[in-house]
């Protein structure tokens, strides 16, 4: 079967978490490698909407929170199934839509369904999402390595002067996001204070991000630690983002911010309970430079407690090491401000 015209739209709908969607914009830029006239909607929430944006691979974005009806489109890949989504990508007469056997509601609503379950899969995430291209017929096997390749996050905003003053140019400048909002194991303030009390003020500048809220939580790192910098709170999500680009590393458990980094080539070191199906085979961060730890060990004895002793065994020392490593920090021209 030869492949689809190349002037097609399809959008892509993923409207759950950020972390989520960075790992699913990639399918963007690997339709627009085979066929560069199409156009690509996503479809996703308000609160990721600066994220897409950072693609240059996406058309137009649209916000489900927004508009329950859905624009005229060639194609439409339900990447994380919903099932009003998917009643409305009929209503709407979108002539290709895509989704899993796995969801009875897709048997009413798609014409064109996938055998893909992701629970058991020893696939990665965005792996995972390139199997929903099949019916493009292009290669859908995908290497790991190969991902970064595709994020196209290329249109980061400036950074605001009295954020881009913070960085020290002659020190590594390291993000450390302590909590998740509870979307992830955490791996604990403790161990976050034994790391900062491990990296030399000399070589690292240390900064603390996250909500408002959360920086009320990490109020025992900035009382111990008076050379930290408290980011929480500070700058909305595109400001982050243009932060984040301008920085050297940031260190966190399974969320957004350490997917974003890892997109934008950063350091990224992940933090991960060994458990399916939240262990780093699945989410790991994917980038140049991104780097994951967990335990070797089955995590069966904390897998019903939000507190897991698994995680918060990772030693700072692992980090320091990573840290350490004798790669360079910076590209020479690595789009900073």
């Amino acid at each position: 079967m030869q492949k689809p015209s190349d002037n097609f739209s399809i959008i892509l709908s993923r409207t759950d978490s950020i972390g989520d969607v960075v790992l699913t914009l990639p399918m963007a830029g690997y339709i627009k490698k085979h066929f560069p006239k199409s156009k690509i909607i996503f479809l996703g929430r308000n609160y990721t909407k600066d994220v897409v944006a950072l693609s240059e691979h996406v058309d137009e974005f649209i916000s489900w929170d927004e508009t329950k009806t859905l624009p005229k489109a060639d194609i439409i890949v339900h990447v994380f199934p919903v099932k009003e989504i998917s009643s409305a990508a009929k209503k709407a007469g979108i002539g290709l839509r895509v989704g899993t056997k796995n969801r009875l509601f897709h048997w009413g609503n798609c014409n064109k369904l996938v055998g893909l379950s992701r629970k058991n899969s020893p696939l990665h995430e965005s792996q995972l999402n390139m199997k929903l291209l099949e019916f493009l017929n292009i290669p859908t096997e995908i290497k790991l390595d190969e991902i970064k390749n595709y994020y196209g996050f290329t249109k980061t905003e400036l950074l605001a002067e009295e954020f881009l003053k913070l960085i020290d140019k002659t020190r590594a400048n390291v993000i450390l996001h302590p909590k998740s909002k509870g979307s992830a194991r955490e791996w604990g303030l403790d161990n976050f204070s034994e790391l900062i009390s491990s990296l030399p003020e000399d070589k690292f500048k240390i900064f603390i991000s996250g909500t408002k809220e959360e920086g009320e939580q990490a109020k025992p790192l900035f009382e111990k630690h008076k050379n930290i910098t408290d980011l929480t709170g500070k700058m909305n999500l595109k400001q982050f983002i243009s932060f984040i680009n301008n920085a050297d590393v940031l260190v966190a458990a399974s969320t957004g911010p350490l997917h974003i980094a890892s997109a934008l080539g950063k350091k990224a070191i992940g933090l991960f309970a060994p458990m399916r199906p939240i262990h780093p085979g699945r989410w790991m961060p994917v980038g140049k430079n991104a780097h994951y730890l967990v335990l070797d060990k089955d995590c069966s004895d904390c897998k019903k407690s939000k507190d897991c002793h698994c995680i918060r065994e990772i030693k700072s020392r692992q980090i320091v090491e990573i840290l350490n490593h004798p790669d360079s920090y910076r590209d020479q021209d690595d789009g900073r401000n």
